[in-house]
């Protein structure tokens, strides 16, 4: 049996542990099913042992299975990192980039940057999934996101910070000349307010105290949506006060379609990162994505 086939079957078997059955591992090798399951039997029968407990209904793997697993996945990092050395230098971007952004944010600032870059590396082909929610980037096989907030506790991963995202308190001048104008944080319980809703929680403001401290308010959840663009709208149709991110609604506030309330309290600011998981920090793909979007905050186009 040549060596080829000894790589065969640790890919098989490690997309197989990976996503717990041939059939999803046949679908993302591109191989039938059966020619996933026998590439993995040949695999135990030359290791002499059972590398998964295979019952009717899943896969599991047994604990030789799971020490094997760790070991080719080092094995596999070590080669990805060779190859991707060598290669850094010479090689332009290609492959396949998935990619994970902030809804409204991802398609404003971040998207047409990407589509430009796939102008310029015709080998590139992007997924781009747009979600909010905590991503396990290794689990989900996510080369890299980019996130608004304070970090959660991120090992195995690297995250460089790209920009603050500034908030504003703002309103349509009709809402204003109905209701008047918040003129202390503490009014902002008479408002009507529309809040951002996310894991099923209305997302608190940040109110800056005249000592310079940023505080959390819970504001009273009029109107509950979960996408900045569709909270934009909500502000522009006069239905109530929203804190809302500068690069949202800039150019509303600067063309008087919004006017900012509340001035010297909100201030606050919020980082945006670029995450990525640090095994495969030194891919192509991934260099010059996150060197391109430093260049871009740099140049303030990310505010």
């Amino acid at each position: 049996m040549g060596k080829n086939d000894h790589m065969g079957g640790i890919n098989a078997f490690v997309m197989t542990a990976q996503h717990g059955s041939f059939t999803a591992a046949a679908e993302r090798l591109g191989l039938t099913k059966s020619a996933v399951g026998k590439s993995v039997a040949r695999l135990e029968e030359r290791l002499g042992l059972t590398l998964f407990q295979r019952s009717t209904r899943s896969l599991s793997l047994t604990p030789d299975g799971e020490r094997y697993l760790e070991s080719c996945l080092n094995a596999l990092e070590i080669l990805e990192q060779a190859e991707a050395e060598l290669t850094s230098h010479i090689s332009r971007p290609s492959g396949r980039l998935r990619i994970d952004l902030p809804a409204a944010y991802g398609r404003k600032r971040i998207l047409p940057l990407l589509l430009d870059m796939t102008q310029q590396f015709p080998e590139l082909s992007l997924t781009v999934t747009f979600s909010e929610r905590f991503v396990d980037l290794i689990e989900e096989g996510i080369d890299l996101v980019v996130r608004i907030g304070e970090l959660a506790d991120s090992s195995g991963l690297i995250a460089r910070r790209l920009t603050s995202q500034k908030l504003v308190i703002c309103a349509a001048p009709n809402y204003l000349k109905r209701v008047g104008a918040p003129q202390k944080p503490e009014d902002l319980q008479q408002h009507q307010c529309i809040v951002g809703f996310r894991r099923g929680q209305p997302i608190s403001w940040l109110l800056k105290q005249p000592t310079g401290e940023v505080t959390r308010y819970t504001p009273p959840p009029t109107h509950e949506l979960s996408d900045g663009d569709a909270m934009l709208s909500a502000v522009l149709a006069g239905c109530g006060l929203s804190q809302l991110p500068l690069w949202l609604v800039g150019e509303e506030l600067r063309q008087g379609n919004l006017c900012e309330v509340l001035e010297g309290h909100s201030g606050g600011e919020m980082p945006i990162h670029a995450l990525w998981p640090k095994n495969r920090q030194m891919l192509p793909k991934i260099r010059h994505v996150v060197d391109m979007l430093i260049e871009a905050s740099q140049h303030g186009v990310l505010d």
